[in-house]
């Protein structure tokens, strides 16, 4: 059975992650990245980090005598209707299943990510347009403000802010444009706290998102 062999600590092996990293990012970006700092294993590029978790969490790959296989799971898909069909289920399993948290040190919250269709009800709606990631925070603030009592005030940041910047980097960049469902534009590639950004949805919301109003 062909896969990739896994290395002592059960992540891919180097040269899948850089060839990976390079196809992902294109040569000028891989190369400004990996300037001042190598990647040295997969957790160097988190993108395909989390990608092998949600990956595996879905059924769709898995671990077999030390290699990384595809599950009969995924080849049925894979034969029945491609990447089109394997797309719901990595994108029901990020949502539902797996821990947004894992890509950062904020607090750790479940309210966030359990309003998840909410987040894409708001970009399906209004997507169409170019907006700043703060109409999109004000939005998910005035349905859900009692989220922000879900995290203590410190020293650096009031809840509401801790708040506003999770939901930015859990929802809008790990979750929308990561899945590969809006696009964004920074003002730098350099990732700040509170760094305003812009987004508009991409064609693949409408061919993933259904949403149906009832009388």
């Amino acid at each position: 059975m062909p896969g990739f062999n896994a290395i002592a600590l059960g992540n891919l092996p180097l040269r899948v992650v850089k060839q990976a990293a390079l196809a992902y990012w294109g040569e000028e970006k891989y190369e400004s990245y990996t300037a001042f700092a190598a990647i040295r294993s997969e957790d160097d590029f988190y993108e395909l980090h989390v990608s092998r978790l949600v990956a595996e969490l879905a059924g769709l790959i898995r671990k077999y005598k030390g290699k990384f296989t595809l599950t009969s799971k995924c080849r049925k898909l894979l034969k029945g209707g491609g990447m089109s069909a394997v797309y719901p289920v990595i994108l029901r399993t990020y949502a539902e299943k797996f821990n947004w948290g894992y890509w950062d040190s904020y607090p750790q919250t479940g309210l966030i990510q359990s309003f998840f269709a909410y987040t894409l009800y708001l970009l399906d709606r209004y997507g169409d347009q170019w907006r700043e990631n703060t109409f999109y925070e004000d939005a998910f603030l005035r349905a859900f403000p009692s989220v922000v009592d879900t995290v203590e005030p410190t020293t650096y940041s009031d809840s509401e802010t801790t708040i506003r910047r999770m939901y930015s980097r859990r929802c809008l960049k790990h979750f929308a444009e990561f899945l590969g469902l809006v696009e964004i534009e920074r003002i730098s590639e350099e990732e700040l706290p509170g760094q305003t950004f812009t987004l508009r949805k991409l064609p693949q919301l409408n061919d993933a998102v259904r949403f149906h109003v009832q009388a």
